[in-house]
């Protein structure tokens, strides 16, 4: 798969290519750029491209990285969907390029942030509070930092991370699961 940059994608969208987000719903319901489709990685890879795209295919997710990761898969799903090989793209830099470039966003912001960045900032303020706690109050309050550093530690190697699991029961992540799946 070829890399392309935003304002290329929007030529080929022009000449008819499609635009898919390999971003899961839940990612892509606070903000995707209008006129892509949503076809999460997983749906490609147990079903393929659901529509034909005989013009070209650009794929993109938030920063590129998984799209790029993925692309020998994303390729391999696909291939009966477009009739060129060739037309077959990545867009550089992702959603990320796309918004840092000005172009047209659709953005939601009553939906809450993706679960992973919910994740980052919830262990990285526990760690600060149990820091901070341990240097002014007590030094017991540095088992917290050692607490949420073993926790991110065990879910590296088991891909299990219990603070990823409260975050999904809170009230604005289940309300957000809701509007999804309707």
């Amino acid at each position: 798969m070829k890399s392309v940059n935003p304002r290329n994608a929007q030529e080929l969208m022009a000449q008819g290519a499609i635009l898919v987000d390999v971003r899961s719903a839940q990612e892509r319901a606070r903000m995707f750029i209008p006129g892509s489709v949503s076809v999460p990685i997983e749906a490609l890879e147990a079903g393929g491209l659901p529509i034909p795209a005989p013009n070209g295919v650009i794929f993109y997710c938030r920063s590129g990285n998984r799209t790029q990761l993925n692309a020998a898969l994303i390729s391999a799903c696909v291939r009966g969907a477009c009739e060129c090989p060739d037309n077959l793209y990545v867009l550089e830099g992702g959603l990320d390029a796309w918004k840092h470039e000005g172009l047209a966003l659709q953005v939601d912001h009553s939906q809450p942030l993706e679960l992973q960045r919910q994740v980052q900032m919830g262990a990285g303020s526990l760690v600060l509070v149990g820091v901070l706690l341990g240097a002014l109050l007590h030094p017991g309050f540095y088992t917290l930092a050692g607490f949420v550093g073993a926790g991110l530690i065990f879910a590296g190697l088991t891909g299990f991370c219990g603070l990823a699991r409260v975050l999904m029961k809170a009230p604005w992540n289940r309300r957000a699961a809701a509007t999804v799946s309707q």
